[in-house]
């Protein structure tokens, strides 16, 4: 029981509070940059769509906070966010009642994600807000998945490429050696600590977590 109940609650991050406030600090510029951006592009809108759409805060999460998950790529950001707001109008155009559109919206969209290899979360909560967003956004029919919901995607994706490249990390991501690489070292030597070791060593935050890691690398041991 002891065990079941600690899976509740995940390990400390390997990496230090430098880099969690590196991604604080990204996430909340990343946000104040499309905001402004979008809202001077459709200054001129009349129609009442927001110049930001709300699941794009989870989207900059990824971005910035975990900018090496592969949920958090270029691709899964601008197409899952598209996708997922074209299926969530066209499910609000057909099906009447909302709870059952926003059903339908979302397990397609994660189906289409699926398949089309941009699974991004946060676009759940794009097909949802195309199916419950409200009148105006209803009333966009398939423009809403182009203002603000591709507009804000590209914008965010921008200012992470931007974002994420000053400060010394690669986006879109790209596997590359430890910050820090240590000596050569007997395989069957590795201990708990050398994979918590080796993810605070790696420079940016690995959506894996070290008690995965060693079983991943035992696996390929096995296979090797």
């Amino acid at each position: 029981m002891p065990g079941f109940l600690s899976a509740f609650v995940p390990p400390p991050p390997a990496t230090g509070w430098r880099e969690r406030l590196r991604g604080a600090v990204g996430a909340a510029l990343g946000i104040v940059l499309i905001g402004f951006g979008s809202a001077w592009w459709m200054g001129g809108a009349t129609t009442g769509l927001p110049f930001l759409i709300a699941p794009l805060g989870a989207s900059a999460v990824l971005l910035f906070a975990v900018p090496a998950s592969p949920l958090a790529q270029p691709w899964p950001v601008v197409g899952g966010n598209v996708i997922a707001a074209l299926i969530g109008v066209t499910a609000a155009r057909w099906i009447a009642d909302p709870v059952i559109a926003a059903a339908v919206a979302l397990g397609v969209s994660i189906a289409a994600m699926a398949a089309l290899r941009c699974v991004h979360p946060p676009s759940g909560a794009v097909a949802l807000t195309a199916v419950l967003g409200g009148g105006h956004i209803t009333a966009a029919g398939y423009g809403f998945a182009l203002e603000p919901v591709l507009l804000n995607s590209l914008l965010l994706m921008i200012v992470a490429v931007v974002f994420n490249t000053a400060t010394g990390h690669s986006y879109p991501h790209r596997a590359h050696p430890p910050v820090h690489p240590a000596p050569v070292k007997a395989p069957d030597a590795l201990a708990d600590d050398d994979f918590e070791a080796v993810l605070a060593c790696y420079g940016e935050t690995l959506d894996i977590s070290a008690a995965d890691l060693r079983v991943l690398y035992e696996e390929l041991r096995r296979r090797a």
